[in-house]
Parts: C-alpha cells; sequence; structure tokens
C-alpha cells in the first residue's frame, strides 16, 4: 500500500509540474503577464517539496497535500472559464488530485511505526490514568 500511494503521489507531482511548463510555455502562454513571472508563480511553489517527496519524506507528503490543493483550484478556476484548451484544466485536477490522494495516503500509511498497535501505549503520556480503574 504505501509504494503504490508513493507512486500516485510521484505521478501527481511529476505530472503537475510537466503540465504546468507545457501549459504556461507552450501550449497556452499567458498574455496579461511575462511567462517568467507565470512560471514562478505557478511551477515555482511545486520546487519547494521536490527534495523531500523525492527521498519518501512523511512530513514533507503531509504538508504537498496541502499546495495540492491550491493546484485543484487553479484547475477548477480555468476550467469553469473561457479557454481554448479545457483539457488542460481538467488534466491539471486530475494530476492535483492524484498528488493529494497519494500523498494522504503515503503518510497515512508510513506515519505509524511498525510493530505498533493503533492508539498510545501504556506507558503514552495521552492514556488518562483514571481509565485503569
Amino acid at each position: 500500500m504505501i509504494r503504490l500511494s508513493r507512486a500516485v503521489a510521484l505521478i501527481g507531482y511529476f505530472g503537475l509540474f510537466g503540465l504546468l511548463l507545457l501549459w504556461l510555455t507552450w501550449l497556452e502562454p499567458p498574455t496579461h503577464l511575462p511567462v517568467a513571472l507565470a512560471l514562478i508563480l505557478w511551477v515555482g511553489p511545486l520546487l519547494f517539496p521536490a527534495r523531500g517527496v523525492l527521498h519518501g519524506r512523511h512530513y514533507t507528503h503531509a504538508w504537498t497535500s496541502f499546495l495540492a490543493l491550491f493546484y485543484f483550484v487553479f484547475g477548477v478556476f480555468h476550467a469553469a472559464g473561457p479557454m481554448a484548451r479545457p483539457w488542460l484544466a481538467w488534466l491539471d485536477i486530475g494530476f492535483s488530485a492524484l498528488l493529494f490522494l497519494g500523498a494522504v495516503f503515503y503518510v497515512r500509511a508510513g506515519g505509524r511505526p511498525s510493530g505498533r498497535a493503533d492508539g498510545p501505549g501504556p506507558d503514552s503520556p495521552m492514556v488518562d490514568p483514571a481509565e485503569d480503574d
């Protein structure tokens, strides 16, 4: 399960990265601002979690899931408006959903240490001593 969710997160990450590069530079470059500025604004945030996502760090996957929601909203915004190629927005929605779901399930599957049951142990400070009565 953990390998599948990591693969889904990586497919979503690299798919979103490549799609945005193609979208903003070649397929439909923005007309109201320079292409370089659009790349900094929309592709730049994807560069921050690159190292952690590639190395499989759980904390990076956790906050990257929040970043994926930004790109989901970006795709919905463009899908609702007039576009020459609306399939770009739908691909954006799909890749951001893959990134979100893959990252969330990767953190969930790998967040618990192996060999421990769910919930706090008997020596954990989270256990209420009154429950033992």
